[in-house]
């Protein structure tokens, strides 16, 4: 049986993933990252690239993974990669969904401080989820963003914004081995389709793809599930 691992993207949870259609005999592993939604972050973690994938090393070796796929939103995505690189065993591939590239996010210094202030603000929530999606999303799923943005920690909230958006982990891209494909809304304004063409789909193995979905924005596990299994 054919595990998917999906990694959530900033100041969401796992259940962004619960809409997603598997494939016959698959099942699904999405947790709560640590700082975000109800996963509280074990003691000395420093939220840095390499912890989240230290964290995601003994939570596959807890559940015992012998065969399984990631999945990495955005933030997760940048995760992914990093995990990926470490060539785990039972890794088969990589589904990236408009991830945080390899190197530094192109976010301009008065973005990143309005994100910061941000924090907490259910207005502030709202007008993210807005702007951040191009397709309609099913009736609550706006409610369960808005929730799941204002139960990041605060911590966890700073930490991706001051330190896991500007890691630069190129370096350790020859290393992933496993295939990679790379679906992208096509109105994503959170890290544009640009962005992966030029930061991301270079460092990634030869042979993988970028695919556009039309019409979406950034959160496509709730926009366009379906579109996520080609």
């Amino acid at each position: 049986m054919v595990t998917y691992l999906a990694l959530h993207y900033w100041a969401g949870a796992g259940r962004e993933f619960d809409l997603l259609p598997l494939p016959a005999g698959a099942r699904l592993l999405a947790p709560d990252l640590p700082g975000f939604g109800a996963q509280a972050a074990p003691a000395g973690f420093d939220y840095s690239v390499k912890s989240y994938a230290d964290w995601l090393a003994a939570y596959i070796h807890e559940h015992q993974l012998t065969d399984y796929q990631l999945i990495g939103h955005s933030m997760g995505g940048k995760f992914a990669l990093a995990l990926a690189a470490r060539q785990p065993a039972g890794l088969r591939g990589l589904l990236l969904l408009s991830p945080s590239p390899p190197t530094p996010e192109p976010i301009s210094e008065a973005d990143r401080a309005a994100s910061r202030t941000a924090f907490g603000q259910r207005a502030e929530a709202e007008k993210t989820f807005d702007k951040i999606t191009g397709l309609p999303v099913p009736a609550g799923w706006r409610e369960r963003v808005v929730a799941d943005n204002l139960r990041t920690s605060h911590v966890a909230w700073d930490a991706w914004l001051q330190r896991g958006t500007r890691e630069d982990i190129a370096a350790l891209m020859p290393h992933v081995a496993v295939p990679c494909r790379l679906l992208v809304g096509e109105h994503d304004r959170a890290i544009s389709p640009a962005t992966q063409r030029s930061q991301t789909l270079p460092l990634l193995p030869a042979g993988s793809r970028l695919e556009l979905v039309p019409g979406a924005g950034h959160l496509l596990p709730l926009e366009a599930p379906g579109a996520l299994w080609g």
